[in-house]
């Protein structure tokens, strides 16, 4: 990441304005990456998340699982790492979770996917904004006809995605406000698309006009019937949070160490 930069900053520079992003191909040696993706668990060691927003496996839990996949995610949470990110994407005083809220690790076999969508816009106690997605992908062989790849929407869902391909030894960043729609295509081939994720925070958003916000869903543009049912759930629980500043009940997705 070091060596590459300037490049980097410039593919940020690019997209800031709307969804600002950049990825840098073979982050780490092969060798590490492909261990990487081996210790990944298996299905049934995972949490599944299915509904009509998304239909993916999660773990977070992490000493649950090889201590590898642990060092990977911690080790984008050095300082180092991060001031470097803070550097490439022109951003000041961001800072990882240890808790991984919403983060983890993420498995995506043939039919998964994940439905257009913002991040909540905050940490899981309401007190710093959720700015950066950290993204690295260790699928061997991974290709752009499979499926299970990212997409972006800078242009809002009523035009085309910018799709970048899950890519083994991938490393994605974005930002996340209350305009970063992002989803991932449903996987089409009997492999898993293997996903090491953090977010970053900081005491200010990305724009200056963020509000609060829920993870909030939207059909695809051929969705229209989910696409209603999607956005009063995300109304109803605007409502919820109205109330209820911290919700009904604690998220489990963190790392409860």
């Amino acid at each position: 990441m070091q060596q590459e930069k300037l490049q980097l900053t410039k593919q940020f520079e690019a997209s800031k304005n709307e969804i600002g992003f950049f990825y840098l191909d073979n982050l780490l040696p092969k060798e590490l990456a492909a261990s990487i993706f081996k210790e990944f668990p298996s299905v049934e060691k995972t949490v599944l998340r299915k509904s009509l927003k998304e239909y993916k496996y999660v773990a977070y839990q992490m000493d649950k699982y090889s201590p590898i996949l642990e060092e990977v995610l911690y080790a984008f949470q050095d300082k180092k790492v991060v001031q470097l990110i803070e550097e490439i994407c022109g951003l000041t005083a961001i800072f990882p979770d240890e808790f991984l809220y919403a983060g983890g690790l993420s498995m995506m076999p043939k039919d998964k996917f994940l439905n257009p969508h913002l991040d909540n816009s905050h940490d899981k106690d309401r007190k710093h904004w959720r700015v950066l997605n950290i993204l690295y992908y260790v699928t061997p062989n991974w290709e752009d006809s499979f499926g299970g790849n990212l997409e972006l929407w800078p242009k809002g869902l009523e035009n085309s995605p910018v799709t970048i391909t899950s890519k083994f030894n991938r490393l994605v960043v974005m930002t996340t406000h209350q305009k970063s729609w992002h989803s991932v295509n449903k996987v089409l081939v009997d492999k898993a698309r293997c996903c090491v994720s953090n977010y970053y925070f900081s005491e200010k958003p990305v724009l200056d006009t963020d509000t609060f916000h829920v993870t909030s869903f939207r059909g695809r543009p051929s969705q229209k019937l989910r696409d209603v049912i999607l956005r009063f759930d995300n109304k109803l629980r605007m409502g919820i949070r109205k109330l209820f500043k911290k919700g009904v009940r604690k998220n489990p997705h963190q790392y409860k160490k």
